[in-house]
Order: structure tokens, then sequence, then C-alpha cells
């Protein structure tokens, strides 16, 4: 059972985010039990609680001045040192920590504990990994074993993924439900996605939908499921990908599918894109408004080439360019530019047949001409023109480069915008 004074001190919190003092509730309460507190609030924040964000706010301002004034005593007491670390890699103040550290004559590992974490703290991950290193985070009181475990798995999340995949596990398994466990998965996920392993990139996918999805920091599980499916496309089955966006609320869902169609269509995977911009339109109410204008972009950016050219500006046209961002705009009109050159006629049917040569001389050939295509938001295509007594075919083969030229400059624009 909870004890009581978490409860007193949340209660008193709640009232202080409405406007009265807080403090008389601190007072007493030794620092590690401010921070069973904080986290609290935090494993109700990592369940989808936003109303307690403010709460997570004012409960680090609280413990900040707690520690400032705490005495060596009730730093050297455990609860209190394990509560110092926690605070530190709970969002707290890494000045206060270094401060707190400052008054104790820890033994070795506990400073080479403090002094790891602080270092993580103020961006120096060599350092820290050297101090860490001995430390064991499954040898440890829970709650701070998980959190160390959380960065040291961060750490070495570059050099050694899958050394860092097995400290995530440990996270996760010494604090189930909270914060730490949101984070570490979400972790895991990215780098699964980044290593191309399928199955436990759509387990942890499915486990985090299904746990985390109204965590504050879903739209960063969001970013790796999404890189996940376009760079895993080759194994991972649209009914997968189905399957877990299906877990999600339908603006969630939605939102999902436009960022895979438009991903999918930048790396060029024509049947990804279809499928994601397939499932916008399918969700889509009968009667309600039209299809969302960037799934009709996102859809006709990888199939320019292989509809009919006409079909592809009808398409176009009907965009509404006024819901587009700026980026997507400047889609639309380079690919708009890309279905027009292909739908033009071949330049051959624009020149004129040069004049007889007299016996004895060159032909009246002169230098070819050339001319500009300008293709909104990319830079102008060089297109030369046809030499008048070239055969149809040789003009096609001039037409196919041309189209060419003008989605490869099509290609670097999308790039540039998915960056």
């Amino acid at each position: 059972m909870t004890p009581a004074w978490p409860r007193l001190l949340l209660l008193a919190l709640f009232a202080s985010c409405a406007g009265a003092p807080a403090r008389v509730a601190a007072e007493g309460l030794q620092p590690f039990q401010m921070v069973r507190s904080l986290q609290l609030v935090q494993d109700r924040i990592a369940s989808g609680d936003h109303a307690a964000l403010p709460m997570q706010r004012k409960l680090l301002e609280m413990i900040d001045k707690r520690f400032r004034v705490a005495s060596v005593e009730e730093l050297e007491r455990r609860p209190n040192f394990r509560g110092l670390l926690v605070y530190g890699m709970s969002g707290g103040n890494p000045a206060t920590l270094e401060l707190a550290l400052s008054k104790l004559l820890a033994d070795n590992r506990d400073r080479l504990l403090g002094d790891g974490i602080l270092s993580y703290l103020r961006g120096r991950p060599q350092h820290a990994k050297a101090a860490l290193a001995s430390i064991e985070p499954l040898k440890l009181e829970p709650e701070l074993g998980a959190f160390l475990a959380l960065v040291k798995g961060s750490l070495s999340a570059q050099e050694d993924p899958k050394a860092a995949l097995a400290l995530f596990d440990q996270a996760r398994l010494l604090a189930p439900g909270s914060l730490v466990e949101e984070a570490a998965l979400r972790r895991a996920i990215l780098l699964h996605a980044t290593r191309l392993e399928a199955e436990p990139f759509l387990r942890g996918s499915r486990d985090y939908v299904s746990r985390f999805l109204r965590s504050p920091y879903a739209s960063q599980f969001a970013d790796a499921f999404v890189s996940g499916v376009v760079d895993l496309h080759a194994s991972v089955g649209f009914d997968h990908v189905e399957a877990i966006a299906a877990l999600m609320e339908p603006e969630q869902e939605k939102v999902i599918y436009l960022r895979i169609a438009r991903r999918a269509a930048i790396e060029g995977l024509e049947a990804l894109s279809a499928f994601a911009s397939a499932k916008v339109e399918s969700l889509e109410t009968e009667g309600g408004p039209p299809l969302d204008p960037r799934a009709l972009l996102y859809a006709s950016l990888s199939t320019v080439t292989s509809e009919p050219a006409d079909e592809m500006l009808a398409k176009l046209k009907g965009i509404d360019r006024a819901q587009l961002s700026d980026g997507d705009r400047m889609l639309l009109d380079a690919v708009a530019a890309v279905a027009r050159e292909i739908s033009g006629p071949p330049e051959s049917e624009a020149v004129s047949p040069p004049p007889m040569s007299e016996p004895g001389t060159a032909a009246g050939a002169s230098d070819d001409a050339r001319k500009t295509v300008a293709v909104p938001g990319a830079e102008a295509i060089h297109a030369q023109a046809e030499p008048a007594m070239e055969t149809e075919a040789d003009a096609a083969d001039e037409k196919i480069a041309a189209t060419r030229n003008a989605l490869e400059e099509v290609d670097e624009l999308l790039k540039a915008a998915a960056q």
C-alpha cells in the first residue's frame, strides 16, 4: 500500500497548481520522500495523464530547493542519496546535483555513480561511460537501477547497440509501467529499426501503442515507427503495419499513414506510398470533408511517370494548395511540372528542316539550340532541342532523357523537403 505522505503531498500539489501554496505539505519530509512523490507523478504521465505535467514541474522546483538546503547528515542517508540520483535522472537540475555531491565523502562506488550520472547530465558521455562501466544496474535498488540501465543503454546505443538493447530490457524489468519503461521501450524500438530487425521492431511497436500511446513523448515513438516501416519495407508486411495502426485513435492513425506515405514517396517506394495513401482515404468518412490533400499529393509523387499525364495533371489540379505546407506546395509544383513535361510534344515537331547544301559543302547544320524548362521549386532543367532530321524514335529517347532529368530534380527536392 502506498504510504500516506505521498498522497498528502500530491493533494497539496493539486491545490498549488490551482494557486494555493504547497510548501506546508513538504515541511518535515525527507528528500527521498519528495522524490518518491515525483516518481508517482511521472508514472501517471507515462499512462497519459497530461494534467500531471504541471505537478511534475512544481515538484521538481520543490525538490530542487530541498536538496540545496539539505544537510550533510541528510545526504549521507542512503535513501536520500539514492533519491538525489533519481532526482537528477528524472529531469532535475544538474547544478543542484553537483552541489549536493560536493558535500559528501561517499565511498568509491557511490562517488563513481554520482560522478557518472552528473557527467551524463552535463553532456560528457565518454566520462560518464568510464565512471559507470563497473556498476551493474541489477545490483542496485530497483528504482535507481532502472534509471541507471536507461542511462547506460543510451550511452552505448551508438557503439554497442546489442548491449544497449540488453540494458533497455533491464530498465523495463526493474520499473514496469513507469516513465523509465516508456523511454526504454521507445529507444529500443528505434534501435531495432536502425538494425533492420523487423520482428522485435514490430513487437515493441505493438507493445508501445497498447500501453504508452498517450504519453507526452509518443511523438518520438511516431518518428521511430514511421522510419522503421520505411526502412524495413522489404520485410514488414502491410498487414502488420495495419494491425499496429488500428490500435491508435483514428486521427493518430491517419497522421501515421500520411507520414508513411510521404516518406515512402520520397524514397521511391511506390507500393508502400500507395498503401498508406489508400489507408488515409479509407479513414475518411462518407459525406465528410474531401480526402486530405496531402494524401493525394503523396500518392502522386511516386506515380508521376506511370499514370497518364493528363489524368495526373487533373488530379494535381484538384489538390487544395491552401491546405498544404510551404514545402508540400513546392512538391506539388515540381510534380506538376514533370507531368506537363511528359505530356508535351517532342521538341522535333517545332523544328523546321534545314536548307539543302551545295555539293562539296557540309550539310546546312547549325549549333543546336537550347531551351530551358522551368520547374517551380527546382533548378532549371536544360533540354537540348532535337536536330531536324532525327527519327521519331530518337525524339522519344530525347524526351525520356529530359523527363528523367526532371525526375532527378524532383527527387532532390523531395529529399531536401524530407530533411
